[in-house]
């Protein structure tokens, strides 16, 4: 109880600005990888609010720079933090909030595309996905470069091993609103796809440019919400390659395209004049038939155009 409260209580002792902190170890954003510094700790705790009750919560925050966000998870009373962190200019910093919150940051020097995060937390921790959510959640601010691949990658394996594991991530304005893309509209792509046949998505606030330095577009936050029952019945594999290939021509052999693909699209019940952006309103039919002629031929399901 005494162990608990004092968790509860817990608060970073006064530190240098985030400001002086880049000065002081001459740090600068890459503009190739789309980096920037968020400054302001009071739009960083309001994204960390977003995330909900962190207390007793294990976090892993992407990409954490030397961002104001890092200091408020912290602030928050989680178990504990784990960052990731791929330019070796951060570390020093990111060591200095670790001095300050002994046995709470858990810092790796590591690229986010390919670190292991099925294997971040404790065993423990995990949960039937018809359970309560674990006790895990992923924060960050995506630059650009990584967003669309690194959800995918997420989503497609590692995300879920702990059960129904909660996101609160900020993006691009643009990589956003494709996230939360209607069907049927031009911007609805195979990031909307992936993202909603999985996750309930919602924008949560939003970031303005001159919060930064230097100064991006607008940032919108996102919530993932893991689904109790996926939107999509078929298995991860056949609707990722649907999504790729909205040109649904590409999902047969040349020699029985076009009498394949139409018998598709009218098994489907699918306008074959539409646009591909537009068969998203039959995606999930789509990949019901797909799948049922996938299981008369399985050689069908592993040609690659």
């Amino acid at each position: 109880m005494a162990a608990a409260r004092k968790l509860s209580t817990f608060h970073l002792p006064p530190l240098s600005t985030i400001g002086e902190i880049i000065k002081l170890f001459k740090m600068q954003a890459s503009k190739q990888l789309s980096q920037n510094f968020l400054l302001d700790l009071r739009l960083a705790d309001k994204i960390v609010k977003k995330a909900r009750n962190l207390r007793n919560a294990y976090v892993y925050e992407v990409g954490p720079r030397l961002e104001a966000i890092t200091r408020s998870i912290l602030n928050a009373s989680v178990a504990e933090l784990l960052v990731v962190e791929k330019n070796p200019q951060f570390i020093p910093g990111l060591q200095t909030l670790s001095d300050a919150a002994p046995g709470k940051l858990r810092i790796v020097h590591g690229d986010v595309s390919t670190f292991k995060i099925e294997k971040a937390f404790p065993g423990s921790l995990k949960r039937q996905w018809e359970d309560d959510p674990p006790t895990i959640h992923i924060i960050g601010n995506l630059p650009f470069s990584v967003s669309t691949p690194l959800i995918i990658k997420w989503l497609k394996d590692g995300l879920f091993a702990y059960g129904r594991t909660q996101m609160t991530l900020a993006f691009q304005k643009e990589v956003a609103e494709r996230l939360t893309a209607s069907k049927g509209s031009i911007q609805h792509s195979q990031l909307s796809i992936m993202a909603q046949y999985l996750c309930s998505i919602q924008n949560v606030f939003t970031i303005p440019g001159q919060a930064f330095i230097p100064k991006p577009e607008v940032d919108v936050g996102v919530d993932f919400t893991p689904l109790m029952e996926s939107m999509i019945e078929q298995p991860f594999k056949l609707v990722e390659k649907l999504a790729q290939n909205t040109w649904l021509g590409m999902l047969f052999p040349e020699a029985q395209c076009l009498e394949s693909t139409g018998k598709l699209l009218q098994l489907a019940e699918a306008d074959p004049t539409l646009w591909p952006c537009q068969l998203s309103l039959h995606f999930k039919s789509l990949c019901g038939v797909y799948w049922k002629m996938c299981d008369r031929n399985p050689h069908l399901f592993a040609y690659n155009f």
